[in-house]
């Protein structure tokens, strides 16, 4: 069993910067982040293998965006630059056993509560 908690989200302009955690209970092998827009279907932004950090990005987010991982902490970090309204959304961490940087949410087992990220223009 994996449980995972979000944080980090909240209102920034255009431009700006924000960092999101989550907290990781239990093993995990690849763990990804992803975000759902009011209307959208949910989508890929970041994953990232636990053991050896490789990582991966959905077009829109490269450059942008960087994921990491902290092993000792347990903790998976989306590090979110140059933000734009269009990545407004709530987004969730998501966990699965298989070593696969699959951007397929259905891949993923456990999922985060989500945490909500505002870009004003």
């Amino acid at each position: 069993q994996v449980k995972l908690v979000e944080s980090g989200g909240g209102l920034v302009q255009a431009g700006g910067s924000l960092r999101l955690s989550c907290a990781i209970s239990g093993n995990t092998f690849v763990m990804g982040w992803f975000r759902q827009a009011p209307g959208k279907e949910r989508e890929f932004v970041a994953g990232i293998t636990y053991i050896t950090g490789t990582t991966r990005y959905a077009d829109s987010v490269k450059g942008r965006f960087t994921i990491s991982r902290d092993r000792a902490k347990n903790s998976v970090f989306l590090r979110m630059n140059s933000l734009k309204p269009e990545d407004t959304a709530s987004y969730y961490c998501a966990a699965k056993y298989s070593y696969s940087l699959a951007a397929d949410g259905a891949s993923y087992a456990y999922w985060g509560q989500g945490t909500q990220v505002t870009v004003s223009s």
